[in-house]
């Protein structure tokens, strides 16, 4: 049991480490911290998929009662955001990293608001920072503290889990776009100030 739950624990703090990683991406004004941020991520996701596919993994091909058949519920919730990142995220985050990569000479240099706006798209953060809030439940199960198996605590961690995904999805879109907005601003300054001095 305790280890069933210190191994459910680990995968859960790589997830919400990779959260708030995600989290701090966009506040990043030098090229060089966001491509070791973003190098950072892409590690810290690849390795929570890891350990959240062995989990699902062993509770398929164990024969007696595994860490996935006790936390049924907790592990089928992040399964559904951690298929999200390995097919959108992980991509975005590598893009994100080769692209930041571009100003490896001068890592000191500000990051341009294009790649700012890229590093806050909310298909990085969301689906991270939504494995890891749902990953809870399953601590809650491991632990035994409170049995997530009924019909009625079924729908409170449903309900629950859409109004959370539904206020960070907001939030990161919000902020997206308004570093959207700003490198266009700064995208259309360059081009009169460069049509100036082509007259």
């Amino acid at each position: 049991m305790f280890t069933d739950f210190a191994l459910l624990f680990a995968i859960a703090v790589v997830w919400v480490a990779a959260g708030l990683v995600a989290e701090g991406l966009p506040r990043l004004r030098t090229a060089g911290p966001l491509r070791r941020r973003s190098g950072l991520l892409f590690v810290l996701v690849v390795s929570g998929l890891a350990g959240l596919a062995g989990v699902l993994l062993a509770g398929a091909v164990e024969a007696e009662p595994t860490l996935a058949d006790r936390t049924a519920v907790g592990l089928a919730l992040p399964a559904v955001p951690a298929v999200v990142v390995a097919l959108i995220t992980v991509r975005r985050v590598r893009a994100l990293r080769v692209r930041a990569g571009a100003f490896a000479t001068a890592p000191e240099a500000p990051a341009p608001p294009a790649l700012r706006a890229a590093a806050a798209h909310p298909m990085i953060a969301l689906p991270v920072q939504v494995t890891g809030l749902v990953m809870l439940p399953g601590l809650v199960t491991a632990a035994g503290l409170v049995p997530l198996t009924s019909p009625s605590m079924i729908g409170v961690v449903l309900t629950a889990a859409v109004l959370a995904v539904g206020t960070i999805g907001v939030r990161h879109a919000l902020r997206h776009s308004r570093l959207v907005e700003r490198a266009i601003t700064v995208r259309s300054r360059s081009s009169r100030a460069a049509g100036i001095l082509h007259v």
